[in-house]
């Protein structure tokens, strides 16, 4: 599976103030590309999303009327042993400012898959992931690079 791309998930609604806002107070973040909508239109073109938000504007509703179930990422659908996961690193590149109104789609692709490894949490495989987002005309404005660590937790004594 190493170099195979999922298929694209397309966010079900664009970027809203709203949402920004919203992240924003509930982190007490009062950067004012976030709040000020004339601020932000002459320095970024528009409401400024959060970095931290990039995953959470794909993340599709738990239910939706006539909707079908998500798809779990890439990661989890390898065929390995491992019963849980945790996330051992994210490097995230951001290439143009993402803003209110945009709609982004995202493609993952499996990059690596390590040799088994032993930790203290037991024994599995890293699992690294790239997904590149790109917005509603196909300009790419992020790239998101995460590994997972997938394994059988130890027995404990």
């Amino acid at each position: 599976m190493v170099g195979k791309a999922g298929e694209p998930r397309t966010a079900a609604t664009p970027i809203s103030a709203a949402r920004i806002q919203l992240f924003a107070a509930m982190v007490r973040d009062g950067n004012r590309s976030y709040w000020d909508a004339e601020f932000a239109r002459q320095r970024w073109g528009g409401l400024l999303a959060p970095p931290a938000l990039l995953m959470g504007w794909l993340v599709p509703p738990p239910w939706q009327p006539g909707g079908r179930p998500p798809t779990a990422s890439l990661a989890l659908r390898v065929p390995l042993p491992g019963t849980t996961f945790i996330n051992a690193a994210n490097v995230v590149e951001f290439l143009h400012p993402i803003l209110e109104g945009d709609r982004l789609t995202a493609i993952e692709e499996l990059v690596s898959v390590s040799p088994e490894k032993r930790t203290r949490l037991g024994a599995g495989h890293f699992v690294e992931t790239l997904e590149t987002y790109r917005r509603q005309d196909g300009a790419v404005v992020a790239m998101s690079r995460n590994t997972l660590f997938r394994f059988t937790p130890e027995s404990l004594p």
